[in-house]
């Protein structure tokens, strides 16, 4: 493993303690996503990919809160847990979870340690599948990763051959 994502798992672990030992990310481990991954496994991947983003981006002396980005990018998929059940459709879905995510946050941290920051991070997190922007650079950051990390776990998915 790189150094880079050593740090990243450290800041995860730093940083995201609570929602990493929430019942609800234990949860998120059994609650299918994108083909072939997990909830829990998709978000933490998104933490990590946006982190080192962000380490680029400090290279260019553009400065991110790393508390915000990993809270954001651990939560931003918990509204998805039980799915089947809340939502009648995909687009449903993708409409209604960023909101979802941040209720369950909220019933995982404190006042104090869900920062206004972390909760537009999940609620925008789907742009630009919707027309709604982050209002931050590690909302765009957190947005980009997922993306990423999505097409990433679709093209993972061995495709099967016609018959």
């Amino acid at each position: 493993m790189t150094k880079i994502k050593q740090k990243a798992f450290s800041d995860i672990r730093k940083h995201g303690g609570d929602i990493l030992g929430s019942n609800e990310f234990a949860r998120a481990f059994s609650q299918a996503h994108h083909k072939r991954n997990t909830v829990a496994s998709h978000s933490i991947e998104v933490a990590v990919v946006s982190l080192v983003l962000a380490r680029a981006l400090s290279k260019l002396n553009i400065k991110t809160d790393t508390d915000d980005i990993v809270k954001g990018s651990l939560a931003h998929d918990l509204g998805m847990l039980g799915r089947v059940h809340k939502y009648s459709c995909n687009k449903e879905c993708y409409k209604g979870h960023p909101e979802e995510s941040v209720l369950i946050t909220e019933g995982i941290l404190s006042e104090r340690d869900f920062s206004p920051k972390a909760r537009d991070i999940i609620r925008h997190h789907m742009w630009p599948v919707t027309n709604v922007r982050p209002t931050s650079i590690e909302g765009t950051i957190v947005s980009i990763a997922d993306k990423y990390a999505s097409v990433k776990d679709f093209f993972a998915t061995p495709f099967r051959k016609a018959m």
